[in-house]
């Protein structure tokens, strides 16, 4: 599940990425096709494409990450045993194969031969070994141990062939799998939190990391070797850019070839016949939610009703049209609408005042002094929400949210920190009121991470510290079949309990808005947008490429 997070400092501009890259043609310009440049159908060779994103990286070991920025350049560097392809069925990706036992308890799998590490050494299946006893050990600080613990025995057959084995039933068994595999003869007696490679990452993807400077760019080129051939694109950079006005400004100076629109950008800013020529824009409802989130180890937040009455105040279609543009939809839960495993039909909370006023007077929260903020022993209502900087999607949700609670006599105030700080003085602490915040979901629907009542400590994903034994029950016998039917039920009922207790407001499910440039030929679509997993097959034709090694 995705921290939807990203953000940070300014760059320079596009002379930043020219320090990296010469022949750069600059705005709408393009270089001269070069003799033999061939046919302009033809996948070719060649190119960077440049990418934009609000927040840098925290950690470039996969296992440890907890960031989306993080693991955008991971999934470029490290492959795992599977992954989805286009239509959300499991394909291979360093395993070749698997066999499943018919009871569902045990999965061999059979890894590529002549599979090398970007530093040339091969890749075998004890590196399968070495990152699944990495991810069960409990001094790994990793939020994504718990599928791994299900492992109740872990065999190499030879050097190419493993062997798990369960104990019952873990429906997520074959999809965990396609947690990246690490290196073991680089990793082996490191600390996964000061080794360099956090900085330098060694993996099996499509792409070898070359350098980072910090808030500024991550850059990678594609790696020879790769199994399923060498990418088309010789270099994938990523600017850091720390909000989406001045990268809209870097996409249209040439600086920038692939980002996320916001709203305003999408429908307003992107008309122009300039845009239609160079630019080709999408939209597709992802998977992934914004959300409110309670710090239910606060006295203020540990009564329900408090939780509920805000649900109240806010009004959730007036996010959708106001800081989406309609670009979106309210969510009640953490499953994609539409979806096998989306409940439609749980409470909902219309936006009423009143409502949200008389449950604030049943926790004890009155306008005893007629200020106009309630308090209760003495005490304001008053609390902060903290979000990520660069993210105006949720700035703005938060005035709007502001505006509302205001109403029935609760000041809220907002800060916005920058991503790193965020995640690091407020969110692992666990030290804020609430936050504003999103998930970016996987297709499969066990939430265990997020909603356990075990999975609350820093270096885990349950940052409210939600605490619930029937949600417990549920989701470990959603975890723990294979009937689809059964697991429906399951999920089904935690978004009931999760409706009623509203750890979170679920607020939006926001349409994703990328825009890539139209020199880059080859871009898919699947059930989950633009398939960053055929990146490799990406190209641009000679006589529109722009920047050269």
């Amino acid at each position: 599940m995705e921290r939807t997070p990203s953000l940070f400092r300014l760059l320079p501009s596009a002379l930043l990425v020219a320090a990296f890259l010469s022949g750069c043609g600059g705005g709408d310009q393009t270089q001269a096709p070069p003799p033999g440049g061939g046919s302009p159908d033809v996948p070719v060779t060649g190119d960077a494409i440049i990418r934009g994103s609000i927040g840098d990286a925290s950690n470039l070991i996969p296992l440890i990450a907890s960031d989306s920025a993080s693991f955008d350049i991971a999934d470029l560097v490290y492959s795992g045993l599977v992954r989805y392809d286009r239509d959300l069925n499991i394909e291979g990706d360093l395993a070749e194969s698997w066999e499943i036992s018919p009871d569902g308890l045990e999965i061999t799998f059979r890894l590529r031969r002549g599979v090398r590490w970007h530093d040339g050494a091969p890749f075998t299946a004890e590196d399968v070994r070495f990152t699944y006893e990495l991810l069960v050990d409990p001094a790994t600080p990793t939020a994504y141990a718990e599928d791994f613990l299900q492992v109740q025995r872990f065999q190499v057959l030879d050097p190419h062939t493993v062997r798990v084995s369960y104990g019952k039933p873990f429906a997520p068994a074959l999809i965990s799998w396609g947690m990246p595999i690490v290196p073991r003869h680089l990793l082996e007696g490191e600390d996964l939190t000061t080794t360099p490679l956090a900085r330098s990452p060694v993996g099996t993807g499509p792409y070898r990391f070359v350098k980072w400077l910090t808030g500024e760019q991550i850059v990678l080129e594609a790696s020879e070797d790769y199994w399923e051939g060498r990418p088309n694109i010789d270099q994938h950079i990523t600017r850091v850019i720390p909000d989406t006005a001045t990268m809209f400004l870097e996409l249209k100076a040439g600086g920038v070839d692939w980002m996320g629109l916001d709203p305003v950008q999408y429908t307003r800013q992107t008309g122009t016949e300039t845009f239609r020529r160079d630019f080709r824009k999408y939209r597709y409802l992802d998977f992934m939610y914004t959300y409110l989130g309670f710090n239910l180890e606060d006295p203020r937040f540990a009564d329900r009703r408090v939780r509920q009455a805000i649900a109240h105040a806010i009004d959730k279609q007036e996010l959708v049209d106001i800081v989406l543009l309609g670009l979106g939809q309210a969510v009640t839960g953490h499953y994609k609408p539409g979806s096998w495993a989306h409940n439609p039909d749980v409470m909902k909370y219309r936006h009423s005042p009143e409502r949200a006023r008389e449950l604030l007077a049943e926790a004890g929260w009155l306008d005893r002094d007629g200020d106009g903020w309630l308090d209760r022993d003495g005490e304001k209502f008053a609390f902060t929400v903290v979000t990520n900087q660069g993210n105006r999607k949720r700035a703005m949700s938060a005035e709007i949210i502001q505006g509302r609670l205001k109403e029935v006599g609760i000041d809220m105030r907002i800060r916005v920190v920058e991503w790193a700080a965020f995640l690091k003085n407020f969110v692992r602490p666990r030290n804020f009121d609430a936050i504003i915040l999103g998930w970016r979901t996987v297709p499969d629907p066990d939430a265990y991470d997020v909603w356990h009542s075990s999975k609350t400590g820093p270096d885990e994903l349950n940052h409210v510290s939600f605490r619930n034994a029937e949600v417990d029950d549920l989701l470990e016998r959603g975890r723990g079949t294979f009937d689809r039917e059964e697991r429906r039920k399951a999920y089904f009922r935690i978004q009931e309990i999760l409706a009623e207790e509203q750890p979170y407001v679920f607020l939006f499910a926001p349409e994703t808005l990328p825009i890539i440039h139209s020199r880059f030929r080859g871009v898919a679509i699947g059930s989950t947008g633009i398939l960053t997993s055929n990146f490799i097959g990406w190209w641009a034709p000679k006589s529109e490429q722009r920047y050269a090694p």
